[in-house]
């Protein structure tokens, strides 16, 4: 006998959420802001209009299916099941912070307050949402699209995987030095740190980089089962070069780089520098395409 569907809809604090807990009530939030130069009413719409739209997906889930409301705060000790149909109700940053934590799972994003959101990964409306998540429960989801991720795993076994870039550095930010090797070539450097993106990435910190850098890589696309690579502003000195600066790395070739850094070493996935690996000296991180992948609901 077939489970009776799990739906889990995930979402995060709003601004006003997070500031009502830091000051307690409407007012103190009101003063506050506006003693800044900010509007309350619009942080409030814009909480009312995510709640709306979590609101209509909960109700749309049938009786008889089983359900779970998983704030990001708790994804780490929450434990999925194979056949869950997750729901993203927020912004396109939520579905990369639930990402890791699948292991093929059907995601549905969507898009709390399209009126602010970009709706890049939370492409859908509340109502449109609904219909795509029972789809889903009912095994008829149409048009799924796999997108790439990225992993780094230490020589001690740690792995961190994310759906837009790893970052590797200092986590004070001060020069970051190791030693770099991409298929025969190897180079020490010290730099600004580096990251490897995927598809799902390029749009973000990495266009920013290839943008600054005036590179000619072409970067991957959402899809694309292969990942991009930059290194922050390389110092060149008699010990250390700038000549592996960027590439792409396919067909499951990977960037191996070991640190020469002490304790404040790091790596971390998708902006998150609460959830870094400690990537101290003589470690060696291996950074390449993940052996999962997120399943995104398109249509």
């Amino acid at each position: 006998m077939a489970l009776v569907p799990r739906i889990v809809v995930v979402t995060r604090p709003t601004e006003y959420e997070l500031l009502l807990g830091r000051h307690g009530t409407y007012g103190q939030v009101k003063f506050f802001l506006e003693s800044r130069g900010r509007d309350a009413e619009a942080l409030v719409a814009r909480h009312d209009r995510l709640h709306a739209a979590r609101g209509r997906v909960l109700a749309a889930i049938p009786n008889q299916w089983r359900r779970a409301a998983v704030p990001r705060g708790d994804l780490d000790r929450f434990l999925f099941e194979p056949e869950d149909v997750v729901v993203v109700v927020g912004q396109d940053g939520l579905v990369a912070n639930v990402a890791k934590y699948l292991a093929g799972q059907l995601v549905v994003g969507v898009n709390g307050d399209p009126g602010y959101e970009a709706g890049v990964l939370v492409s859908h409306t509340a109502d449109r949402g609904a219909e795509l998540m029972i789809a889903c429960g009912e095994g008829h989801a149409d048009e799924v699209e796999s997108r790439t991720m990225v992993s780094a795993t230490l020589d001690d076994g740690q792995e961190l995987v994310a759906l837009n870039e790893i970052f590797l550095g200092q986590r004070n930010h001060q020069s970051a030095r190791y030693r770099i090797e991409l298929f025969d070539q190897v180079e020490h450097q010290s730099s600004s740190g580096l990251i490897v993106s995927t598809g799902t990435g390029a749009t973000g910190w990495a266009s920013s980089i290839h943008r600054c850098q005036a590179s000619r890589l072409k970067l991957p696309r959402a899809s694309d089962p292969f990942l991009a690579f930059f290194v922050r502003e390389a110092w060149s000195s008699p010990v250390t070069g700038t000549d592996i600066v960027s590439g792409l790395l396919r067909d499951g070739h990977t960037l191996r780089v070991t640190s020469e850094m002490n304790d404040t070493g790091v790596l971390f996935g998708d902006g998150i520098e609460d959830d870094a690996l400690r990537f101290g000296w003589g470690q060696t991180a291996l950074l390449g395409r993940a052996d999962r992948t997120l399943q995104l609901v398109r249509a």
